[in-house]
């Protein structure tokens, strides 16, 4: 918080006190008959985060994991927020190409942090006609092919599988709309869209196109309710995706993040040891999360396997944060938005966490 007094400056450390507002003050030109001293002692900034409802976050939403050096009042939330005009939050779950690209833009009310709460791969979002004869992204060359948003963090990983199978992107038309008729569409006003993507009207669904044949294939984020059923009418792209993802991460060496956590500039600037401080959190709640997974593991049938083979092929921390195991990763996602053409200039890898520390201080 800042004094209320009207000195304008965090309230972090300090050992005065306003008199008339009782709040504390670094301020020292204030008049001095309106101050105190008081002892010495650190006030602990609130932080407001907005996350939506992984996993990995539980221990630190429960408590159980407990920040150093801030009070964290965690919201859990059903979509991601829009943090930088948000008032109600001083971070949140962000997507990294909406980042990414405000970056590029020179939008810097946005410090990002590198824990990406969000990441997967993508080979699993493409679905397709239980009937159809496409059974690979190569077979997606010169087809209709619709997806909820074009320069989504999800869709533009999606993409990259295709490019990484050999399909030229400009063969495809793509449609962009929601996936499912009771959602309400991406708000596509003011994007400059290649001429091979086309805005579905009002009323238009993806899983409607893929049903009606108007679509040869949709790449979806979430899947139909009844996905999962014998008898649905839909089917992943590729039935064996899981070996799929493997041979792909065995080519790039990294689960693709979709969603970073990003804190206001104003916030880091008032306490420029919060990103690490965060990321701490963060970090820890991660390994108690995935401590107790292997430990408790029967949440599924089969998630002991699940576990062995992800150790197997990704090792015991297929998530990490920080900056040096995902240079990689963020090298190649920034190469991806300029090859794909949605960066409006070429990006630097080293301006995305450019505002981070590099180390965790003690």
């Amino acid at each position: 918080m800042d004094c209320p007094a009207g000195c304008g400056l965090p309230t972090v450390y300090t050992h005065l006190v306003c008199s008339e507002t009782k709040a504390y003050c670094t301020n020292l030109r204030l008049d001095k008959s309106k101050l105190k001293r008081v002892s010495l002692r650190p006030v602990r900034p609130r932080l407001r985060l907005g996350l939506r409802f992984w996993d990995h976050l539980t221990p630190l939403a429960l408590g159980e994991i407990q920040p150093h050096g801030f009070e964290l009042e965690l919201s859990r939330l059903a979509t991601t927020p829009d943090v930088a005009t948000s008032n109600d939050y001083d971070g949140g779950e962000t997507s990294f190409a909406r980042y990414v690209l405000g970056i590029a833009r020179g939008d810097r009310r946005l410090v990002g942090l590198p824990a990406f709460v969000m990441r997967g791969f993508r080979h699993r979002c493409i679905v397709v006609r239980r009937e159809s004869p496409l059974h690979h992204p190569a077979h997606l060359s010169n087809m209709r092919v619709g997806l909820t948003g074009w320069p989504d963090s999800g869709n533009t990983w999606t993409r990259a599988v295709l490019r990484h199978a050999g399909v030229d992107l400009t063969s495809i038309q793509w449609t962009v709309g929601p996936a499912f008729a009771a959602e309400v569409a991406h708000d596509a006003a003011g994007l400059q869209l290649p001429a091979n993507v086309r805005v579905a009207p009002p009323g238009e669904s993806l899983v409607e196109g893929l049903l009606t044949g108007t679509l040869d294939a949709a790449m979806m984020p979430f899947m139909p309710s009844d996905f999962h059923q014998p008898d649905s009418p839909l089917r992943p792209l590729i039935s064996d995706y899981r070996s799929a993802e493997i041979a792909y991460y065995q080519d790039v060496g990294f689960v693709p993040g979709i969603h970073l956590v990003t804190l206001k500039r104003e916030v880091v600037e008032a306490y420029p040891w919060l990103p690490a401080a965060v990321l701490d959190a963060l970090e820890r709640s991660k390994q108690l999360w995935w401590t107790q997974r292997k430990r408790l593991f029967d949440t599924t049938p089969w998630l002991l396997a699940d576990i062995d083979t992800t150790i197997k092929v990704v090792g015991d921390d297929w998530m990490p944060y920080g900056l040096e195991p995902n240079a990689r990763m963020v090298s190649a996602f920034c190469a991806e938005l300029e090859a794909q053409g949605i960066a409006p200039c070429p990006l630097n890898p080293s301006d995305v966490f450019s505002s981070f520390p590099e180390e965790v201080p003690a």
